[in-house]
This record gives structure tokens, sequence and C-alpha cells, in this order.
């Protein structure tokens, strides 16, 4: 059943990409007649053409980040797979694939700006600050989130069912290792005048040495810490190896997010894209050979957990692999600056979204294989579960079970670094856009403002209603969940206004009219949720009831500027279209 449900759904998105994504293509006007921002405003810091293989690796490992890994197996456990099963095919073919199609092609046509700029120039100067207000803090919260989950994987031991073990030290080794390759790789192909083709194909299989030479050589930062500071460690290393982990990635994304897109976010997003095809395709050639019987009822229920019902709380739960408003972000950051042609924003805006969909497919099949009354589904580390499910689908094709669970956990890390430097880059642009300090004071002040406010919540210690501790991640989900999903929503919004007025067709209240209300209601009422539960438990206290109330009164001001544009009888607004190319 398993088999029928992964190659059906293959089967549903590639229809998909061939019927619906012409529609959307017609629908945004898409040509090759004038040339790109990449091209025109072209500085090889942040504006630079990429050929349309490599910047689809890079936007796909971009925006696959933890999300259609974590979400579905959440979800799952919650509400059984049926349920995440519908809301990932629906999802990613009508509302987040227009998402992230309409955003990178209207990013493009507003100079390779950010979705911010064409609220201001649709709605209003008010409307912008409050949009880029809205995605500072969006941001914020997704760096917390998939930092804390990723450190998580660099400590302690994971047990596998035939006795063996992957150690948390080695994944460590590897992910410095993969982080290491695309440097060298960016500054061969830069200074060696190879293509970024044949670069890859020296490359990648370094990655999978990678993978196998971290469990061999591990990095136990928790048994160094100790050696240099026990009255610091105490008697949990593994808890400190996490802060101090926490502490290193965020380092990590302040560097990378201001070190030029060739030495970095270029190469390693086309290895990392191309890792995570591996992986992609490890999970269904797995399944597909050997499969694995469906134990998690379809459906569990619409409460199962006391206080928390299927709607909204699917919608918000499972974002990357369906729909989110972090893809935005992406398609109008970083990718709108690199697109060398707009016919290449189909494969990519749209036919990436579809391609995690199937991510999200394959991550809903490893809890898919667990009992109901699986100790795993109790309080569930999606991380490792999904690791675990990669790797019993390769030991079905004779893969060692250790080398296939560190090769799924390199791919979860994969996925995360490629979001967490993209994301502080662009907490970066929108600092600058808000100063308007395109210098170096700029890049540096929008760089500490991302990746150190973050640095506050994540030195948090969380606890349970027994007093238990909580992993930071897990206590920020929701809020990133709803405030991720609400940012969809004011982009779906955006693009609205920016369809109707430069249109005036109708079919644009159906293709991005309906995704807005659906995910606008679903989203504002889990933040609702969310805050009405921290007051109703006296936890007025905690950062996330006032992040939640501030996320909310900025939609709500969105949502009134958005109906103003709306009703305004002004004559039509231009469309911006990119510079003529010099015959």
């Amino acid at each position: 059943m398993m088999v029928a449900l992964v190659v059906g759904s293959a089967v549903i998105l590639l229809a998909a990409y061939r019927i619906y994504g012409p529609i959307l293509a017609r629908l945004f006007r898409l040509s090759d007649v004038d040339q790109t921002p990449a091209v025109t405003e072209r500085d090889d810091l942040d504006y630079a053409p990429l050929e349309k293989a490599p910047l689809l690796s890079q936007h796909f490992s971009a925006i696959a980040a933890a999300g259609p890994i974590m979400g579905p197996i959440l979800a799952g456990a919650m509400f059984g797979w049926l349920p995440a099963l519908l809301w990932i095919l629906c999802g990613s073919i009508l509302i987040g694939g227009v998402h992230d199609f309409g955003a990178l092609i209207a990013s493009v046509r507003h100079k390779g700006n950010s979705i911010a700029v064409v609220v201001r120039q649709h709605m209003s100067q008010r409307s912008f600050v409050l949009f880029l207000l809205f995605v500072w803090l969006a941001l914020v919260y997704i760096i917390v989130a998939f930092t804390d989950v990723t450190a998580s994987s660099f400590v302690g031991v994971q047990k596998l069912e035939d006795g063996s073990s992957v150690s948390g030290a080695g994944i460590a080794t590897s992910s410095l290792l993969y982080l290491a390759l695309p440097i060298v790789m960016g500054l061969v192909v830069r200074y060696g005048k190879i293509s970024m083709e044949r670069a890859t194909i020296i490359f990648l299989p370094l990655v999978g040495l990678a993978i196998w030479g971290g469990q061999k050589i591990p990095f136990d930062l928790g048994a160094l810490l100790q050696s240099v500071a026990p009255g610091l460690v105490g008697d949990n290393p593994d808890q400190a190896a996490h802060k101090a982990w926490d502490v290193l990635l965020l380092i990590y994304c302040a560097v990378a997010s201001v070190v030029p897109l060739w030495l970095l976010l270029q190469p390693r997003g086309q290895l990392g894209g191309w890792f995570l095809y591996a992986a992609l395709a490890a999970g269904a050639i797995g399944l597909i050979t050997g499969g694995a019987p469906v134990q998690l009822p379809a459906f569990r229920g619409w409460e199962p957990v006391e206080g928390k019902t299927l709607a909204p709380l699917l919608f918000i739960t499972i974002a990357c692999g369906a729909c989110s408003g972090f893809h935005s972000l992406i398609a109008s950051g970083t990718t709108s600056k690199q697109l060398a042609k707009e016919r290449d924003s189909k494969p990519i805006g749209y036919g990436a979204m579809l391609l995690e969909a199937m991510v999200a497919i394959i991550s809903l099949c490893c809890v898919m294989m667990l009992a109901e009354n699986s100790p795993l589904l109790e309080k569930p580390r999606p991380n490792f579960i999904y690791a675990q499910g990669i790797g019993a689908f390769l030991a079905k094709v004779g893969v060692n079970p250790q080398l296939g669970v560190a090769f799924a956990l390199m791919a979860f890390t994969t996925f995360v670094y490629d979001t967490l430097d993209v994301c502080t880059r662009l907490g970066r642009y929108i600092v600058q856009e808000l100063t308007g300090w395109q210098d170096a004071r700029g890049r540096w002040l929008g760089t500490i403002l991302t990746a150190g406010t973050p640095f506050l919540f994540i030195m948090r210690t969380e606890t349970d209603a027994t007093g238990a501790p909580v992993p930071i991640w897990r206590a920020f989900w929701e809020l990133f969940g709803a405030s991720n999903q609400l940012l969809a929503a004011l982009t779906l919004m955006a693009l609205t206004v920016w369809l109707w007025r430069t249109r005036r067709e109708s079919w644009v209240w159906l293709v991005t009219g309906i995704p807005t209300v659906l995910m606008y209601v679903m989203s504002s009422w889990a933040l609702i949720d969310i805050v009405k539960a921290k007051f109703a438990k006296g936890q007025t206290a905690d950062p996330v009831t006032w992040i939640g109330m501030v996320l909310i009164a900025l939609a709500g001001l969105m949502l009134i500027e958005a109906v103003i544009a709306l009703l305004r009888t002004d004559p039509r607004a231009p469309e911006t279209k990119p510079t003529p190319a010099v015959a």
C-alpha cells in the first residue's frame, strides 16, 4: 500500500506540473524577451545569473528545510497519515506552488526586490513597513527552531534495531566536512575555471565520503567541553554540547550571510540540491523495492490530543511540503537575483515546490510504518524517526543500517544548513531595506540583529507542565508554523493585489484569492489559539505570548491595507518590467 501511495502521489504531482504549471505561466505572462535583474543588476555579491539546473538545486535545497520532514511526521503522529497526505498534495499543487511561483516572478518584475517592495508599490508605504516587520519576526523564529533541531542531531547516540548505533558526534564531523567542501568547490569553480557541472561530479562523491568518515572520527563537543571546563558542563555534557552547537550554528549563520554568493551559497546549493535528490531517490527506491507495511492508522480523530484539533493545527504543522511563507522569502530574496531567464521560473518556482511535496510524502512514510502504540509517537523526534525510516528503506536494497541512518541524518542537517544562512541573509536584507543602509554598516547591523536575536531565545530553558525540559524547537514550533503560514497568506494577498491591479482578470481571484483566504483564516485561528492558551495557563511572561499578539496585530493591519488597495479606483497600476536586452 505504501508503494502505491508514493507512486500515485508522484504521478499526481507530475500531472499537476504538466497541466497547471502552464496555466500559471500564462497568468504570469512569462517571457525571455527582457533581461532579468540577475543580469542588469549583476554585482556577484547578491546578484549573479545562474543556469537553470544549478539554480533549481540551490532553490530546492534552500526551501526544503526541516519542514517537509518534521511537519508530516508530527502531523501524521497526531492525526493519522490520510489528512497529512491530502493536505500535502492539495496544498502543494493549488496553494504552495502558486505562492512560490508568484513570489519569484513578482520579484523579478520588481528588479529582484523582495515581496515587501511589491507591497509598497501596489499597497502603501505603511504596508511595506508592517510587512517587513512581520517577515523579520518570522525569520527569527525559523532560525530559532531550525538551529535547535540541527544541534540536537550532533549530540547523543541513536541506537538501531540491529544493535549498532549512530553517533551524533559523527554526524557533527560529517556536517563540518560538508560545510568545508562547498567553499573549496566555489574557489575551484571561480579560479580553476571549471564548470559547476564538472565540479559537482568531483565534489559530490566527497559528500558521501564525509558521511562515511564522520562516524570514524566523531567530534564529541560534549567531551571536549567537559575536559576544558568541567565546572560549566556539570553532569550533562550532552546538554552543554547542545547549547554550544546552538551558538556555533548562529555564528556560522552570521558569517555565511555576508560572504559572496559564489563562495558558499551557489556551490553549497548545488551540492546540497543533488544530495537531497539522492535522499529523495533513496527513500523512493527503498520503498518501491522493499516496501514496508502501513501500521499507523489513516485517521486518529479530529482531536486526538487534548486541546489540539485537526483544523487549524494540520495546516500550520505541515508548512514546507504543502505551503510555506518562508519560500516566498527565498524566491524573492536570493533566487530572483540569480534567475537568468524568466521562463526558468516555472521549473524553479513551481517545480521545486512539487519536488518538496515528494520529500514530505517520503517523510510521512517514515511515520506510517510505526505502530499506533510505538513509543516513538509519544514524544516524537522527527529527525530520528526520519533517519530510522530512511535507514530501514535503504536496508531493503542492501545498505548497511548504520550508514543509512547516518545518510538520512546528514540529509536532514543539509536541508537545515541551506535554510539557516539564507534566513540570516534575508534578515540582513530586511534591516537594510528598513534603514536604507546598503553599505557595510547595513550588512553587519542586519546580520548581527538577525543572528543575535535568536541567541536570546536559544539560551532559554523551556519546561512542560511537569517541570520536564522541552526542546527549544518544540516550544516554538507551533508559533513558527502559525507565523510562517500567516506569512504565506500575506504573500498571497500581496500577489492578489499586484495581479488584480495590473491585470484586472477575474481568474486572479480563483488562483490566488481563494488560497489567500484559506491560509489567512487557518493561520490567524492558530495564532489566536496559541495566545489564548498561554493566557489560560498564566504564561504572560512567555515571549511566545507577546510575539503572537504582535503578529496578529500586524496581520490585521495588513489585511486592512490590502482591502483599501483593492477598493481604490485609481488607474491600473503599471507593471514593472526588467530592463530590455541590448541587441
